[in-house]
């Protein structure tokens, strides 16, 4: 059992993936990771546990995520908003976490699955496997007995690699490998993908607040079919260059999002989106109550139209501009 870890070679197409996301972390650290973007950072928070728990078949929306994190009550299924609360829980500790202590990795299982699973924080003891619509088996995970010394042999790979293989391929290699040994009973997936922001996020701590799990959740059947195609193949080169194109893409959209905050700073407009949520639509009395103002005309002339006109906020009824539903989401 020492020799676990599926082959993987570095090609051409996974250096200049890292070679781009490297200079768009580059931008982004010139903003002081995110420092300067407060709602920024807390949204990506949000989106990144919706997104990974909608992969799970978690229904509560975006909204009601945000609520139920901010203590509101939430009409919903009890173990879909108790997947939340866990999930929030175990995000908020990430700068906590060891990316290389196994005994982190059942900590914050533990964590996640509170509540939810009888074995919350330990490996499984039974086998697992997927299977198709028709209850054809099309991958068994290894045995129970497997798997502690599989995950003691990941760990230590990835301690021994850590400085000689590039963070964003050795996270993705560990995703890979993690999902494939399926160590436990419930709970796989998620653990996988807040895993590889906790080791990102020891290299370059942005990545806490990076939500790459958006990014799989909308190209979520090309997920699945690339961890399928590699546990046929025998390597995760596929399930890698899938991993950097999905990084690369979420920081294209959040260095576009900061640099729209940044602009933005020192105005009328940045105490605008500080009173505002991404998605959140809200009418222009709900924002000058927020803001304290009593002038429609000054709120308009200093606040809604400079930041309409950016594109950094957007009507829910563009088509009609003074319609009394009228509401205003920052984008």
């Amino acid at each position: 059992m020492e020799k676990y870890i599926r082959p993987f070679t570095i090609s051409n197409k996974m250096l200049e993936l890292v070679s781009e996301i490297m200079e768009k972390i580059g931008k982004l650290d010139n903003f002081n990771d995110l420092s300067k973007t407060p709602i920024l950072r807390r949204h990506n928070r949000i989106r990144s546990i919706h997104s990974s728990l909608a992969i799970e078949a978690n229904s509560l929306s975006y909204d009601q995520v945000n609520d139920v994190i901010n203590g509101k009550l939430v009409i919903g299924p009890k173990k879909e908003i108790i997947e939340v609360k866990n999930a929030y829980n175990a995000y908020e500790i990430m700068d906590k976490m060891d990316a290389y202590n196994i005994n982190d990795l059942l900590k914050t299982h533990g964590i996640i699955m509170h509540l939810i699973a009888y074995d919350a924080g330990k490996f499984r003891f039974g086998n697992e496997g997927v299977f198709d619509e028709n209850g054809n088996c099309v991958f068994m995970a290894p045995k129970p007995d497997l798997v502690p010394v599989l995950v003691k042999n990941l760990f230590k790979w990835m301690k021994e690699n850590k400085d000689i293989v590039h963070p964003l391929i050795l996270s993705s290699v560990f995703h890979y490998e993690f999902v494939f040994i399926h160590p436990f009973s419930d709970g796989n997936g998620r653990m996988a993908r807040l895993w590889q922001n906790i080791i990102l996020s020891k290299w370059k701590k942005i990545f806490e607040y990076v939500p790459i799990e958006s990014q799989i959740k909308n190209y979520q059947e090309d997920y699945y079919k690339v961890i399928d195609y590699c546990n046929k193949s025998g390597n995760s080169n596929e399930f890698i260059e899938f991993m950097l194109n999905m990084i690369n893409n979420v920081l294209t959209e959040l260095l576009e999002n900061t640099e729209k905050e940044i602009t933005y700073n020192n105005s009328y407009v940045a105490k605008l989106l500080e009173v505002m949520d991404y998605n959140i639509p809200m009418t222009a009395n709900e924002i000058m109550t927020k803001l304290n103002l009593k002038s429609k005309d000054s709120f308009r002339e200093n606040y809604l139209n400079p930041a309409l006109e950016s594109g950094i906020i957007k009507m829910t009824c563009p088509d009609k501009k003074t319609s009394k539903n009228q509401k205003y989401y920052k984008d």
